[in-house]
């Protein structure tokens, strides 16, 4: 396996992964699509190709559940069991919780707690809106005034 410097180095400007935005001025915006990057930026920090070590929250599917995924260091070369992934089914509070021991308690990658905090954050609160149903503010009516 290469060192992770190496391969963003060889990422950071052309992967599959990358999506190039034109921002408000003349700087371009680029952001990254890849599985275990919880911001979606491009950067060494979140990248989840070069990392060897990454946290990956995504919604699992069923009600509220949310799967907490974390790469084994040790299985690289084993894409099947790369990734230990577990299903949260408890309220938002104790995935929270559980989410801040197994990031930041254990040491597994304590930089990345307020990042996977907040991607557990907007997965729930999406999770929560589909379950309950969006509904419209101030549709009005479409029945027109007749005049008599």
């Amino acid at each position: 396996m290469a060192s992770p410097d190496l391969v963003w180095q060889l990422v950071k400007k052309n992967n599959k992964f990358l999506v190039k935005r034109n921002g408000n001025s003349n700087a371009s915006v680029q952001f990254s699509s890849e599985p275990n990057n919880l911001y979606n930026l491009n950067t060494f920090k979140f990248s989840g190709l070069a990392n060897k070590k990454t946290v990956l929250i995504s919604p699992a599917g069923e009600g509220l559940d949310v799967v907490l995924g974390t790469t084994k260091t040790k299985k690289g070369n084993k894409p099947a069991n790369f990734v230990n992934k577990s299903v949260m089914r408890r309220d938002f509070r104790k995935m929270a919780k559980a989410v801040t021991n197994q990031v930041a308690d254990n040491w597994y990658r304590p930089d990345l707690k307020q990042a996977a905090l907040a991607r557990l954050s907007s997965v729930h609160k999406s999770l929560r809106v589909a379950k309950a149903g969006a509904q419209k503010k101030g549709a009005k009516s479409s029945r027109k005034a007749v005049r008599s």
